[in-house]
């Protein structure tokens, strides 16, 4: 796509891709969503790229990284996406940037391109954006899928917690241990871009911007830091998961000694009235027959009511 500031944007197809002038009305954005090495190579040769930059487009590596050359520079950044059960994927995109251009490389699906390039389908005024200052807005999007991700991750915590406090306890270790590798997994996409958000910032990294680019880029690794906030934040909302539950796992087994304790002291008192009733003395009440034997019986089922009742009592309080 050629946006132009005027709005007139136009979508070109490959021998039309030629090198920009220095004018700043335009900037042409090309996307490349599929594994194509001869592709990537006819796109750089067509834009004058340089080879190092070339040769990183081909090879995406799944560490983030910035290559400077000049006019032109590159880097590898990893988007994260959910597919559902806690389950996060990385998918690097390639970025490469120079006069007026901007080539975007993925071998994956990343949702939030063909979201950009549908909002921008209309007469946008895109194209008074530099290329620098467009790779700041697509990184910007690239750190919202970490945000997005971490959003889904809250609504599983929430959800556990619920069935945790309902008592439905069958499946929460193993949703305890999800929850924890996800954070995990998030954490370890996240952090190494460190380093690449950082070197955008830097006053060094492209010192003929205007001041406006430069902002472009603090603002992006400031978004950076406030992602690594709350994927630290996440592995904090694990850790209290865990606390509830086995909160809620000790609060059950005192629950549960409580009435083995109650039954232990019912069986114990009717124990002793049988003991009694046992002893071989030569009592009136021994002889009285059937009628006896159920009188001691009404009378273990009566210690054994009470009790309840008492123990029912003291529960309400």
């Amino acid at each position: 796509m050629l946006y132009s500031a005027d709005g007139t944007n136009r979508e070109l197809s490959l021998p039309e891709v030629r090198p920009l002038d220095d004018r700043d009305d335009e900037l042409l954005w090309i996307d490349i969503d599929c594994e194509s090495e001869s592709l990537v190579r006819d796109v750089c040769d067509r834009l004058h790229m340089p080879a190092a930059v070339a040769r990183y487009l081909v090879e995406l590596g799944s560490t983030p990284m910035l290559g400077n050359y000049g006019d032109h520079f590159v880097l590898h950044a990893v988007a994260v996406e959910h597919r559902g059960d806690l389950q996060f994927d990385g998918a690097v995109l390639g970025i490469a940037a120079g006069p007026g251009f901007v080539v975007t490389v993925h071998h994956r699906p990343i949702a939030f391109i063909p979201a950009l390039r549908q909002r921008e389908e209309g007469e946008t005024s895109l194209g008074q954006l530099t290329a620098n200052s467009f790779v700041a807005s697509l990184l910007d999007w690239q750190i919202g899928t970490y945000f997005e991700a971490v959003s889904d991750f809250e609504r599983s915590v929430e959800r556990l917690e619920e069935a945790v406090l309902k008592e439905r306890h069958g499946q929460s270790i193993g949703e305890l241990r999800k929850l924890r590798q996800g954070a995990s997994r998030l954490r370890r996409m996240l952090a190494p871009h460190r380093p690449l958000f950082a070197s955008l910032a830097r006053p060094d990294f492209r010192p003929d911007d205007d001041r406006a680019t430069s902002r472009h880029f603090e603002r992006v690794d400031e978004h950076f830091e406030r992602a690594m906030d709350i994927v630290e934040n996440a592995r904090d909302l694990v850790i209290g998961t865990f606390e509830l539950f086995s909160s809620q796992t000790a609060l059950r087994t005192n629950n549960t000694m409580r009435a083995l304790t109650f039954a232990t002291v019912v069986i114990g008192c009717q124990t002793v009235i049988a003991g009694i009733l046992g002893m071989n003395f030569e009592a009136p009440f021994f002889k009285s027959a059937g009628v006896g034997f159920w009188v001691a019986v009404a009378a273990m089922g009566l210690v054994g009511v009470v009790a309840f009742f008492v123990w029912k009592r003291t529960e309400r309080l």
